[in-house]
């Protein structure tokens, strides 16, 4: 049931992103209205969407007044431009990630959005996983000590090259660009700025034109910080492993919502985002391990378009700052650099 106060969306792209996860995500948190989808396909938003209106292109929805926020779930080539022209329009912007296919596209952007007067959020959807905040309350209750190793990996089994946009070579393209958003995001809140960057970038299935493997490190004065992904893990289940002077914290498995809102479940229902497989913390005591069960973090995406929301309508501060947002597109890129280069690169 929408409101006068509801804030009226215009999302841009019906695809697998727009579909899967801003659709029903937009829907299911209080204070927006899903008004005008922009998709080539009005039949098959129609058949899940059926209250929402269909525009051919963008134009059409940015012409409308009633539109408040513009969603950009398109492919990453298209961000910059389609954001640039809602700014121009006067309206907020949700961009999904990556922000840009570079960082120069990314600060143009926000100048966009500063010459507007309005708000420019990154779908950092991935600060909402339940493994992630469970890490935070470790790290928080100091359960680990000083953290000298995090290991963060999103390994995937895809041995045949499939036919799509994020496959195919080009600006955008690729696992690094696909996932490694998540990981460097996740890694610069809770550890800050690194001092240098290592990276191995490259493409291991026959047939490929995009980047399928990485393997990152970031350089700190104590911890080193090594993203990692794969599209030829089998055994794609670590996903991360934390070691610090008091403990160590392993999890197995990925956060349940992309695969929760795949199968057609509402945000928020009932078992939204329980991770039903626990995490091991691990200390010694008289040269004995001991391992604990770690307790998964319950948590959910709609908390970032929730954000979003307070930002429009409350100026609070926006869930995903435009800052950090531009400095995971900077080492985006300075990782690039690095894998072509083979050698570490300092930070600036």
């Amino acid at each position: 049931m929408t409101t006068a106060q509801d804030l009226n969306v215009a999302l841009v792209g019906y695809g697998y992103v727009g579909k899967t996860f801003h659709a029903p995500l937009i829907a299911a948190t209080p204070g927006f209205a899903l008004h005008t989808v922009v998709s080539s396909d009005p039949t098959k938003v129609a058949t899940d969407l059926p209250a929402a209106r269909v525009v051919a292109d963008l134009e059409q929805a940015l012409a409308d007044p009633a539109i408040d926020l513009v969603v950009i779930a398109t492919p990453n080539a298209l961000h910059a431009p389609q954001a640039i022209a809602a700014f121009a329009a006067g309206k907020h912007v949700v961009v999904d990630k990556p922000f840009a296919l570079d960082a120069a596209q990314a600060r143009t952007m926000a100048d966009a959005a500063d010459r507007a007067g309005k708000l420019l959020v990154v779908f950092h959807n991935r600060r909402w996983d339940s493994d992630f905040q469970t890490l935070r309350r470790l790290i928080a209750e100091d359960a680990l000590g000083e953290i000298v190793q995090y290991e963060s990996h999103f390994d995937r089994f895809r041995p045949r090259v499939r036919d799509r946009w994020r496959e195919r070579a080009g600006p955008g393209a690729g696992a690094w660009m696909d996932l490694g958003p998540h990981l460097l995001d996740q890694a610069l809140v809770l550890f800050g700025e690194p001092l240098a960057v290592a990276a191995d970038i490259g493409v291991q299935r026959e047939g490929a034109e995009a980047d399928d493997y990485f393997h990152v490190t970031l350089r700190y004065p104590v911890p080193r910080v090594i993203l990692h992904g794969s599209l030829l893990t089998a055994a794609s289940d670590l996903r991360m492993a934390v070691h610090g002077t008091k403990g160590s914290f392993i999890k197995h498995g990925l956060d349940p919502q992309e695969a929760q809102l795949k199968a057609g479940m509402i945000p928020g229902a009932s078992g939204w985002g329980r991770d039903s497989r626990h995490g091991v913390l691990t200390t010694v005591e008289n040269d004995i391990q001991i391992h604990t069960d770690v307790r998964p973090e319950v948590t959910g995406y709609r908390q970032f378009y929730a954000g979003v929301r307070e930002a429009i309508l409350h100026d609070a501060p926006s869930p995903v700052p435009v800052a950090q947002a531009l400095r995971v597109m900077a080492l985006l890129e300075l990782a690039q650099r690095a894998s072509t280069e083979r050698r570490e690169l300092p930070v600036a």
